[in-house]
């Protein structure tokens, strides 16, 4: 009883600590988990906060609700757009990766093979936590996200299994290629038939019931259930989790009330936010700086190694898949490169190496090294090459835009509800009138507000247009499969419809179109303008005449 009232006094200190760093991260504009992981080296200086790393409570109890939350935000339609880039990376160039690091340990840093690969299969999985923020911190294009983000996804289970295999092959002094390539295979497509069918089983019971309650209960059985039903079966249980969350994020919410949206979204985040801060304080809080001080040569080599490999494996998938047509801009593969930080996972699987393993201390000390090297330099300079890049143009006046447009679609989604409401007798007359006033009230000047700022500005109007022309175009096309599904449309007629759209979508309208169509748009905008001030102006002419009539 005693040390459980120990470990929940820590527990509540350790929260305390993640409070207080993340206000103060917010405050000097330092990337959160950066700090979080200084917070943890100082606190690692004391012996009154002591919580230890082992990779049981990261695999097992943390691990699973940070993929489940960032595999339940993917789109399918975003995710199959990048798919062959994004799985390039997570699979053949975790491969590539685990050689390549491997090969210059081997014959720079002095390490035997065997050791040399298990930490090339570690130190695979990316982590970009800390990279993802700043993105989101700087306004990043939404695609350069999701490709570091998918590719993070999928490459942790990749490297898990990699380092798996070889673990046991080192374990048992031989190696067998064939072998190594059938538990692979086995391993990840197993774990990927477990998720996908309970993200789907999950999304069916979701989609016949209404309590937010039960659906969050249902979604976090699936995140641990699917983790741990596949380790059950010796497969592997990251994958799992990501195909149960990419399944369950894109069917599940269909079937939701907005309330239960709302909650469910709001819920994951918070689990996500303490995992993440759990996580990257142990890692501050666990390094051994004694031992990195002992092992700093081959520390320091595996750090050149690691940066090597991912500059090489980066420009490599990404160049074949830029030959086999994937429209992927260059800018993006250098970010992606500065940007493959290194994280929880790997550390994890360097502290579950068994004791008996040959230089597991000295491959510990090299995990710590590239991972206070990715998070304390890579991550706290991503945001200068995101400028220097020109990913960072999100102007005053779009994030106005930005702002305005917010308000108005929330206003719009309120009067939705508060209709359905009415409709259906929930509402007192009263109320309804009331408030449904104020909110047409707001409504209407925000409509004034992003009408005068468009027609002040014609380059963003013209980039409103953009969007709301792809935006029609992606209904017309998602109109013509569903018609061809209920069989009102041919295969052929379908081919040549779709055929049709997408060469608008790839530039039917050019730049120069949407320019003229905002210039027209302003133009009328500024007439509405001129026709209500001077009804305004006449108005109290009027006002005025009858003040002194009277």
């Amino acid at each position: 009883m005693e040390d459980l009232l120990v470990t929940e006094i820590q527990i509540v200190e350790a929260l305390i600590l993640v409070s207080v760093v993340a206000v103060v991260a917010r405050r000097i504009r330092l990337p959160y988990t950066v700090a979080l992981v200084l917070a943890g080296l100082a606190a690692a200086l004391q012996t009154q906060l002591r919580l230890e790393m082992t990779p049981e409570v990261v695999l097992a109890l943390f691990l699973p609700p940070l993929v489940f939350e960032a595999a339940f935000h993917l789109r399918f339609r975003e995710l199959r757009a990048d798919l062959g880039p994004i799985l390039g990376q997570a699979v053949p160039g975790v491969i590539l990766s685990t050689g390549i690091v491997a090969s210059i340990l081997v014959f720079a840093g002095g390490l035997a093979w065997p050791q040399a690969l298990l930490f090339g299969a570690l130190i695979s999985a990316t982590d970009p936590v800390a990279v993802v923020a700043s993105f989101r911190a700087l306004g990043a294009p939404r695609r350069l996200t999701l490709l570091m983000e998918g590719e993070s996804l999928f490459n942790d289970g990749t490297a898990i299994v990699v380092f798996t295999i070889v673990l046991g092959l080192v374990l048992r002094g031989t190696f067998s290629v064939w072998e190594g390539v059938t538990d692979f295979f086995v391993v990840s497509a197993g774990g990927l038939i477990i998720g996908f069918s309970l993200g789907y089983l999950i999304a069916q019971i979701i989609a016949r019931i209404d309590d937010y309650l039960i659906e969050i209960t249902l979604t976090t059985i699936l995140a641990y259930g699917s983790y741990l039903l596949a380790e059950e079966f010796h497969v592997s249980g990251v994958l799992a989790v990501v195909a149960a969350g990419i399944v369950n994020g894109n069917l599940g919410p269909a079937g939701m009330s907005p309330t239960t949206r709302i909650v469910l979204f709001n819920f994951w985040e918070y689990v996500a936010f303490l995992a993440n801060s759990f996580i990257f304080l142990l890692i501050g809080m666990n390094v051994d700086l004694p031992g990195l001080q002992a092992n700093l040569q081959p520390a320091l080599i595996a750090v050149v190694a690691v940066l090597v490999a991912r500059a090489v494996t980066v420009y490599a998938v990404g160049g074949i898949a830029r030959l086999l047509g994937s429209n992927l801009p260059l800018p993006y593969l250098h970010v992606m490169v500065w940007g493959g930080l290194r994280g929880a996972v790997s550390l994890a699987l360097a502290l579950s190496l068994p004791f008996g393993v040959s230089g597991r201390r000295e491959l510990l000390s090299m995990t710590f090294a590239v991972v206070l090297f990715t998070l304390l330099v890579q991550a706290t300079t991503i945001s200068g090459l995101l400028k220097r890049l020109g990913f960072t143009r999100k102007s005053e006046l779009s994030l106005k835009y930005e702002r305005l447009q917010g308000a108005l679609l929330a206003v719009r989604a309120a009067r939705r509800r508060l209709h359905r409401l009415y409709g259906e007798g929930a509402l007192v007359p009263h109320a309804w009138r009331t408030v449904e006033q104020e909110l047409l009230q707001r409504e209407e000047q925000l409509v004034q507000e992003i009408d005068t700022l468009l027609a002040a500005n014609p380059e963003l109007a013209a980039t409103v247009i953009h969007l709301a022309r792809e935006e029609a175009l992606r209904a017309q096309r998602a109109a013509l499969a569903s018609l061809a599904m209920e069989g009102l449309l041919s295969e052929e007629v379908l081919a040549e419809l779709q055929a049709e759209v997408d060469a608008m979508l790839e530039g039917e309208y050019p730049e120069e179109a949407a320019a003229e169509a905002a210039a027209e748009m302003a133009a009328e905008m500024a007439t509405e303008a001129g026709e209500t001030e001077d009804s305004e102006m006449e108005r109290e002419r009027r006002n005025a005449g009858d003040k002194m009539t009277g």
